[in-house]
């Protein structure tokens, strides 16, 4: 295993200063460590940190991004039409989720798994591997050298278990002590006739363990996309209510998804977003809601309303009174970080199918009724 102290004194040695990304859990250790030491930029999404990445290597100094391969999709766009065509060198650390058997992980990485190696293929890009018996990055940058002399990014793909993970030691910002667990069993009674869709991470997990419904979309993976998700379903269903339950890193992921659902103007559509200033089910690195307004971003998108809640009662009265007016509308719940639940993901209890069947039931009923 690598660890922490031989990942960032290396990077730190190979000249790599600047270090922009989106935290997975198999690079928590280091990131927390960069973090401290101010080397690190939390990005909203993996094309923003390369792109960070890039610029802040343009002018000759050595930069990295740190991502998840679910992200991939997400870099492809910068990756071929910044760095590969401006000749730009940036090293990108990337974990190798559902890979090399997809088996072993969540259902939402087999695709990438068994394709992360022959998009980078398919593009042109560079690669190199650190299997889970590494005890030193260096070699893995020295094949990458290779490469970046050259002017050309690569990839440094990462197995699980190579990097020493600290998940203890999240850097996010103390929250108040509103438990997002607390808050769903206090709003699962205004579900009742409402479609549900809710983020990756904890926040799906929880959701299925207080409610067990079957009919409830269970988003995991396709991280920032919810919104995108409950806005397509609010369209397509005016009369029936969609609460999208959000987290502050996701909603900051894709925020221009805020400006289509002010353009559009939902009537039925509400956006609950838990704001625990962390990305927790990653380690508990900080995002940078603390220095966003989130509710005034959603009034400035065109939402109705947007509401700040700091209590139980704060939330359930906003969400109440939300469901009952046309919308769009905005609820950010300012919720603790840490301490998660214990719940299990949906897809223990049901493949992404059954998912998929019983949310669109959800649907199909509610134009029945219309009609």
């Amino acid at each position: 295993m690598i660890t922490n102290d031989n990942f960032c004194t290396t990077l730190a040695e190979r000249g790599i200063d600047f270090v922009a990304g989106v935290p997975c859990s198999y690079f928590s250790g280091p990131i927390e460590r960069l973090t401290r030491e101010g080397r690190y930029l939390p990005a909203s999404n993996e094309g923003a940190a390369l792109a960070a990445a890039a610029g802040a290597a343009v002018h000759g100094r050595r930069s990295a991004v740190i991502a998840q391969n679910s992200g991939l999709g997400n870099l492809v766009n910068p990756l071929t039409s910044l760095t590969e065509t401006y000749n730009i060198p940036v090293v990108v650390f990337m974990s190798l989720r559902g890979w090399p058997d997809p088996a072993q992980d969540e259902p939402q990485h087999a695709v990438m798994g068994t394709s992360t190696h022959k998009i980078l293929d398919a593009v042109g890009v560079p690669h190199v591997t650190v299997p889970a018996t590494a005890t030193d990055l260096g070699p893995a940058l020295d094949e990458a050298e290779e490469f970046l002399t050259e002017r050309r990014s690569v990839f440094v793909l990462t197995q699980k278990g190579a990097i020493e993970q600290n998940r203890a030691a999240g850097d996010a910002p103390e929250v108040a002590g509103l438990g997002r667990v607390e808050v769903l069993r206090a709003i699962e009674p205004l579900f009742a006739g409402v479609a549900v869709v809710s983020t990756t991470g904890y926040t799906s997990r929880e959701l299925f363990g207080v409610t067990g419904s079957k009919d409830h979309f269970y988003m995991q993976g396709s991280m920032g996309h919810a919104l995108a998700f409950g806005l397509g379903a609010a369209l397509r269903s005016p009369r029936l209510p969609v609460v999208v339950l959000d987290g502050d890193g996701a909603a900051i992921m894709h925020m221009g998804t805020l400006s289509s659902v002010g353009a559009a103007r939902p009537g039925n559509l509400v956006h609950l977003v838990f704001d625990n200033g962390s990305y927790e089910s990653t380690g508990g690195q900080a995002t940078t809601s603390h220095a966003t307004d989130l509710a005034a971003v959603a009034r400035a998108a065109g939402y109705v309303s947007a509401q700040v809640c700091h209590t139980v009662e704060e939330v359930t009265s906003a969400l109440d009174t939300a469901l009952r007016g046309n919308g769009p509308h905005c609820v950010v719940a300012r919720v603790s970080s840490g301490g998660a639940s214990v719940f299990s993901r949906a897809t223990a209890a049901m493949t992404t199918t059954d998912i998929r069947e019983g949310f669109a039931q959800r649907l199909r009923a509610a134009e029945q009724h219309r009609g």
